[in-house]
């Protein structure tokens, strides 16, 4: 992607995917690809953050002989991801009236 991500949307898009049920970081991870590129070492920076804000808990679940993370997304989390989802809309309102306005290209004469 062009365009640079900021952490406040990787923060959105982490809590987007665990609102929709509990999962660990590299579903996580490949749910974001769909949208766009991200490492597994970008996300796991996030995690901790989100966690720190109590946005996000974490336990353990033994999966095929080994543990595996999972992280749930808390009360505040859902409420903090309600405010990115708003603030989004009108960031994607004005962006999108920004460039796909126009093109006034004077003529070359």
């Amino acid at each position: 992607m062009v365009f640079p991500v900021s952490a406040a949307l990787l923060d959105a898009l982490v809590l987007s995917v665990v609102s929709t049920e509990d999962t660990y970081g590299y579903k996580i991870t490949q749910e974001i690809r769909e949208a766009m590129e991200m490492s597994e070492s970008t996300l796991y920076p996030v995690l901790r953050r989100l966690m720190k804000n109590e946005f996000l808990t974490s336990y353990d679940q033994e999966y095929l002989g080994r543990n595996r993370r999972y992280y749930k997304i808390t009360d505040k989390g859902v409420e903090q991801l309600k405010t990115y989802r708003k603030e989004w809309l009108i960031y994607m309102d004005k962006i999108n009236s920004l460039i796909s306005g126009p093109i006034n290209k004077e003529d070359d004469q």
